[in-house]
């Protein structure tokens, strides 16, 4: 976690983020890149890649700057390495690029989520970046005075394709000292014996050395169910889930699972890319 990636609107919840963001950097050594995407029409960002004198644009990066002024001056700030970066798009699709660039090794955003109609058609800025990131998106929606992980449910299938999301996982833990909650969710139209399922996790996890975890097997109506209430039943710190990162079509007739907790958990979120 040498560089965390904090995007921000200037709104509480950015600003909930930056402040766990900010409490990680100083526990591990990290630098934090904020970053504001400003929301220009199409015509002007096209006039500002072609160098354009345009009053409007510069009126915005200008206040902007004064809002990151403003943030640096505050007292959980101080004492750590804070870079800058404007970028005229507010779509959030660069931000792979981004991360790219300055070798981001963790994105810690705020959210309040998004229903209904909204979430469908929409969807959170959140949601949008855990559908694109390659890199571990931590998602937050309360503010900590003391942000600190103990406990962490890593749910998932339990198949092949989730091995290098657990591995990241286990660094995470690894780096806060916590214990991780490996969560199966068994569900009427997908279920798995008790016994077939902790076959499954054992071979998963056989070739890892990382030992401070748990086994458990949920029923529940839906896979997303399973894992909030499983959470909330053990108090849990943290959510890990791997996303595929589906987009356009696919996300909208598949969903994401990943998403829909970015959406509608209380307790933090953190996504790794599959």
């Amino acid at each position: 976690m040498k560089k965390i990636l904090v995007p921000t609107d200037f709104s509480i919840e950015a600003e909930n983020a930056l402040k766990v963001a900010s409490q990680i950097a100083k526990k591990h050594g990290s630098e934090i890149y904020l970053l504001h995407m400003l929301e220009i029409p199409m015509q002007e960002i096209d006039a500002v890649s072609s160098h354009a004198d345009v009053p409007e644009i510069m009126f915005f990066m200008k206040m902007a700057h004064q809002k990151f002024k403003e943030i640096m001056d505050s007292d959980y700030l101080e004492g750590l390495t804070v870079h800058e970066i404007v970028k005229p798009d507010g779509s959030f699709n660069g931000i792979t690029e981004i991360c790219k660039e300055h070798d981001i090794s963790m994105i810690t955003m705020g959210s309040h989520g998004a229903s209904g109609l909204k979430e469908m058609f929409i969807g959170s800025n959140a949601e949008k970046v855990v559908r694109s990131s390659d890199v571990p998106v931590l998602v937050i929606k309360n503010d900590y005075e003391d942000f600190s992980i103990d406990d962490i449910v890593f749910a998932s299938d339990f198949k092949n394709d989730n091995r290098e999301t657990y591995r990241q996982a286990t660094d995470l833990a690894t780096a806060f000292d916590a214990q991780i909650h490996l969560l199966m969710v068994n569900t009427a139209s997908n279920f798995t014996t008790t016994e077939k399922a902790n076959d499954r996790i054992n071979t998963f996890i056989e070739d890892y050395s990382f030992k401070n975890f748990t086994i458990n097997i949920y029923n529940d109506e839906s896979v997303e169910k399973g894992i909030l209430n499983f959470s909330k039943l053990i108090d849990a710190d943290l959510i890990g889930v791997s996303t595929h990162g589906r987009q356009g079509i696919a996300h909208f007739f598949n969903g994401s699972i990943s998403e829909d907790l970015v959406n509608h958990a209380k307790r933090p979120v953190i996504t790794f890319k599959i």
